[in-house]
């Protein structure tokens, strides 16, 4: 019997999952810091683009912004999270195809949780609304249209960083930390990788347990995390890479 039509369509959809998962890691070393507003702030755009010292505090300081460089205003309300969240949503999916045949329960219960945090922040982000509200209100003929349009973006302010923002970053480190101790007790991934992958997404739950706690210092969990979470991305990719190649 022929056994050169046993790969089928399914093992090249894993196969493409797998490099597109890794492609997605290295691509999320970059992104994987929240809030890459503020780093654009603090080196003044790098000197590239013309930002202001503070971010904008009320909606006509934000309209005014959008209408100077919409991109500088679009970064300064987290549109790089979108992409990272984006980024990290593929990740997921290659590490359930990875991990699918090791716990296939807990890493569906980790891929779902992961998209209802992706979806959540989604939800959240004002970013796309504001470039939207400042070009009504630019547009508008009216004082009344005006008004109307400064206090559908104040209403937004509101929710720039409430409480669903929380959630979204709490489910993803949640999911990450369930599959990393899916990673642990398989045989796809090393010891190394999965205990990365602990320490990243525990210190990172660390910030909500501090900012009960102690909310002046909530700011160090994240550090932690950080170095922590660039590793286990280039491990990630680096074994998804692999299992893309080996693929049959």
């Amino acid at each position: 019997m022929d056994n050169s039509t046993s790969v089928g369509p399914k093992e090249t959809a894993w196969k493409a999952l797998y490099i597109t998962g890794g492609v997605a890691a290295l691509i999320a070393v970059i992104f994987f810091r929240r809030y890459l507003s503020a780093e654009l702030m603090a080196f003044n755009g790098f000197g590239i683009f013309d930002v202001p010292k503070a971010a904008p505090v009320t909606a006509i300081e934000w309209f005014t912004l959008f209408q100077k460089n919409k991109f500088v205003g679009l970064a300064l309300l987290d549109i790089f999270d979108l992409v990272n969240y984006a980024l990290v949503g593929l990740i997921f999916l290659a590490l359930y195809a990875a991990l699918r045949k090791s716990n296939q329960s807990v890493m569906g219960l980790a891929t779902i949780i992961n998209i209802v945090g992706t979806t959540v922040y989604f939800a959240s982000n004002q970013a796309f609304s504001f470039l939207y509200l400042s070009e009504q209100y630019a547009a508008a003929t009216s004082e009344m249209q005006r008004y109307l349009y400064l206090a559908a973006g104040e209403a937004l302010l509101a929710n720039t960083h409430g409480t669903g923002i929380h959630i979204s970053l709490f489910l993803v480190l949640l999911a990450g930390l369930i599959v990393s101790i899916v990673m642990l007790g398989s045989n796809i991934f090393n010891k190394t990788t999965a205990v990365t992958g602990i320490l990243a997404n525990g210190f990172g739950l660390g910030y909500f347990i501090l900012l009960i706690l102690a909310p002046a210092i909530s700011w160090l969990p994240p550090t932690l995390s950080a170095p922590f979470r660039i590793i286990w991305y280039i491990l990630i990719a680096i074994k998804l890479f692999k299992l893309g190649k080996d693929s049959k």
